[in-house]
């Protein structure tokens, strides 16, 4: 006989799961016309869990499992979380147990979709587990995988019976036991922590994680093309939650081919940049993608950039460029041909800062990556009301319209705010002046002017390009250069040459003062051993 059980005192508001159990299959019919329906005329908001009471007197020629029977019921009725199976002997026992460490933590809603399916989340977490226990990356469980499986979830062999079937109470089973929170997404205490830093320090990914996404690149890369195009990529992230790359900042960061595939730089390039801004979540989605190690060991935080200026060399491998320059100065056009992007005379201002990244070939086969983060004119006051503003940058950028005196005056000025923000904080930064549109006629005395510039401030001479020609100069070369040396092509304010005069003045002054009490002290030490020896012949 059906019947339902409550664990509160007050039947008007249950708090506890609402048990019904099945003996017989009469039982379930009468579960469909009447209990369940009976809950839902009492709006019993709890979870209801199915039980099938009579294992042990089932029939050993019967192969439905309660769950086949129950399928059509769970259609129809959501609220049941989930149907089980035991001996009548141990109902008690085991809905005691049950119901103590499960059924409160472990609904089906986000495991199930209207038709009783595993949804995406579920699913995507499933396979990422499938993935950590697929030794052999053969894209099957062998049977000794299955039992490896079996016991790290279970902490028992599994039998030779066992290998096929399941049930859903089992899921949850699985999928806590890889870190899978109530969201079905990794527990944050499963995630390590980066490295404490100083805000003059960044994260990059080790020569182990690299390694890694190079060699699932290959694997993922169905079609040999040497990109990964949007499907294959959405199968490559089809054991995460989401794809971490159709997320800004990273949404169109990278360089894609005609047919949106990411080649393998563009791929790594996509990483790193994630790594650069939020190292948790490359943590945690190179989890999800089966990384097989440690995965603290995955990223490393670099040396301070101040111990960087002392060595008169970078280490680093990934630098961040931050671009400044007035309104149609061009920075956009810059970002676009960083990427492969062609030249367009529409102008589509940006209110928001934007990220690209690409990687850098240098001389001696080296390769650098860059990350391009553009600052609109109207947020650079914003960006600077923190002390730490420039911390995180490794060269800066400013870009004008050669053609245009005004568009020159507040880039020079831009300069100047940058670099007094910097030696104010500490955080001074490699600064570099690009000419661009240099396919246009410059303004008159455009020379005279950026000599006086580059003179007064010890930067460079502006770098002439033409994004429209695709004349660049070289230039992203020059800036990876520029950002490995921090200790060269650092401008100076007037203000910043006053105070390093001054305080050049002050410790001449002390550094006078220290050798006049110097030489008073010698001289009368000398006094005293001239007159001791005096007194003495006396």
């Amino acid at each position: 006989m059906a019947k339902a059980a409550a664990g509160t005192d007050n039947p008007a508001t249950p708090t506890a799961v609402r048990i019904v159990v099945a003996g017989d299959p009469s039982d379930l019919d009468r579960l469909s016309t009447f209990w369940l329906p009976k809950l839902r005329q009492l709006e019993v908001k709890v979870p209801v869990i199915v039980v099938g009471c009579r294992l042990d007197l089932r029939d050993e020629n019967q192969q439905v499992s309660l769950e086949q029977v129950m399928s059509p019921i769970m259609q129809q009725f959501r609220e049941i979380e989930t149907c089980i199976e035991c001996q009548r002997l141990n109902i008690f026992r085991f809905l005691r147990s049950f119901l103590c460490t499960k059924s409160c933590s472990s609904s089906t809603g986000p495991l199930l979709s209207g038709n009783t399916d595993f949804e995406g989340p579920s699913v995507a977490s499933l396979e990422a587990d499938f993935h950590s226990c697929d030794h052999d990356r053969d894209g099957a469980l062998s049977d000794a995988e299955l039992n490896d499986f079996q016991v790290k979830c279970f902490n028992a062999p599994l039998q030779p019976s066992e290998i096929v079937g399941g049930r859903l109470e089992t899921t949850w089973t699985v999928l806590r036991k890889f870190g899978y929170n109530n969201d079905i997404r990794l527990a944050d205490e499963l995630i390590p922590s980066p490295t404490k830093r100083t805000p003059d320090q960044s994260v990059e990914m080790t020569n182990e994680a690299i390694d890694f996404l190079r060699v699932t690149f290959d694997v993922f890369d169905s079609d040999g093309d040497g990109a990964l195009r949007p499907r294959e990529l959405e199968e490559l992230f089809s054991t995460a939650p989401a794809s971490p790359f159709s997320e800004l900042p990273y949404t169109d960061a990278a360089e894609r081919n005609a047919f949106g595939g990411l080649s393998l730089d563009g791929f790594l390039s996509q990483w790193a940049v994630m790594t650069l801004l939020n190292p948790a979540s490359t943590m945690e989605n190179l989890i999800y993608i089966g990384y097989p190690g440690d995965v603290s060991s995955t990223i490393r935080v670099t040396r301070k950039r101040r111990l960087d200026r002392k060595k008169q060399q970078s280490e680093r491998n990934v630098f961040q460029c931050f671009v400044f320059g007035p309104k149609k100065a061009g920075k956009s056009a810059l970002l676009d041909s960083f990427l492969g992007r062609p030249f367009s005379d529409n102008y589509n201002p940006n209110t928001e800062e934007r990220y690209t990244v690409n990687v850098v070939d240098q001389p001696g086969g080296i390769k650098k990556t860059l990350v391009l983060r553009e600052i609109p004119e109207d947020g650079v006051s914003k960006l600077l009301s923190s002390k730490e503003a420039l911390a995180a940058c490794d060269i800066a950028v400013f870009v004008h319209d050669s053609s245009d005196e005004l568009s020159w005056k507040r880039a020079t000025q831009l300069l100047v705010e940058v670099a007094s923000h910097g030696e104010d904080t500490g955080f001074e930064v490699p600064c570099l002046i690009v000419a661009a549109k240099d396919d246009m006629d410059s303004f008159p005395s455009a020379i005279q002017h950026s000599t006086r510039v580059s003179q007064d401030m010890g930067t460079e001479a502006p770098i002439p390009i033409s994004t429209k020609l695709g004349d660049l100069n070289n230039l992203f070369r020059k800036i990876v250069s520029a950002a490995e040396h921090p200790h060269l092509s650092i401008p100076e304010t007037e203000a910043g040459r006053s105070r390093k005069q001054y305080h050049r003045l002050i410790n001449r002054s002390l550094m006078v003062v220290s050798v006049g009490a110097a030489v008073a002290i010698v001289g009368l030490a000398a006094y005293r051993v001239y007159a001791a020896r005096k007194n003495a012949s006396g």
